[in-house]
């Protein structure tokens, strides 16, 4: 059994951990555009969906780049059919956070082509100050492939936010270099249009992101890796 298949981490456990409220709060003024990558259609939301509603407040030119459109995540529906709900579940979650200029790759979902997708962000990255992708060691494929090309994307800056990493981590866990990671708090309004953005994506819910894995992106912080 995978790590994301295992039994998780219970979101209770997470916010009862002080690490969390310890960690180094994120500047995010010097920033005047940002590259934000998607392996499948939510990751954004669930990993950076309130930092990009700050960022959105604040006027930085965004950018999202979406690599897959999510077609493999009910592989017993016509996957043209999935894609097409899983884009407009985005677009519709994106309008709780901001404006968004959105770049869809099309790359085939579950099989991210790493060496393809390097020089495309790097094409894409180009004059932002920073991108935010999935972290290079969530330990799903995809999130891993896009983690690694954005790292090589050349940007001035590139944090990873973790997604499946919160289910089969734990507090305190060695294998998450809390040494390098930063916290983005989120206030009340921002969480609030946060949990209304991921409330969009109603094919994944429930089934793909039961309750219990949607805690983990509910609470008053989001945490990010340099």
């Amino acid at each position: 059994m995978n790590r994301i298949d295992a039994p998780g981490t219970a979101e209770a456990d997470w916010r009862a951990w002080p690490g969390l409220d310890a960690l180094p709060e994120l500047d995010v003024t010097r920033w005047r555009s940002a590259v934000i990558v998607a392996a499948h259609p939510d990751d954004e939301v669930l990993g950076a969906g309130g930092l990009i509603a700050v960022l959105a407040e604040r006027g930085v030119r965004l950018r999202l780049v979406a690599v897959t459109d999510g077609e493999s995540s009910h592989p017993d529906e016509p996957p043209a059919r999935i894609a097409a709900v899983r884009v407009a579940e985005t677009e519709k979650a994106l309008t709780h956070l901001g404006a968004c200029e959105t770049i869809r790759l099309g790359m085939p979902d579950a099989g991210v082509d790493e060496i393809a997708l390097t020089p495309r962000l790097r094409e894409l990255a180009a004059g932002f100050d920073v991108c935010l992708a999935p972290w290079e060691h969530d330990a799903h494929r995809d999130h891993e492939a896009a983690g690694r090309a954005a790292l090589a994307c050349g940007a001035p800056e590139v944090l990873r936010f973790p997604i499946w990493a919160w289910h089969w981590a734990r507090p305190a866990d060695a294998r998450v270099p809390w040494d390098r990671a930063v916290r983005v708090p989120l206030g009340t309004g921002l969480q609030a249009r946060k949990r209304s953005a991921i409330g969009c994506f109603a094919s994944q819910l429930g089934t793909i992101l039961p309750p219990a894995t949607v805690e983990h992106f509910t609470r008053d912080a989001e945490v990010l890796i340099r």
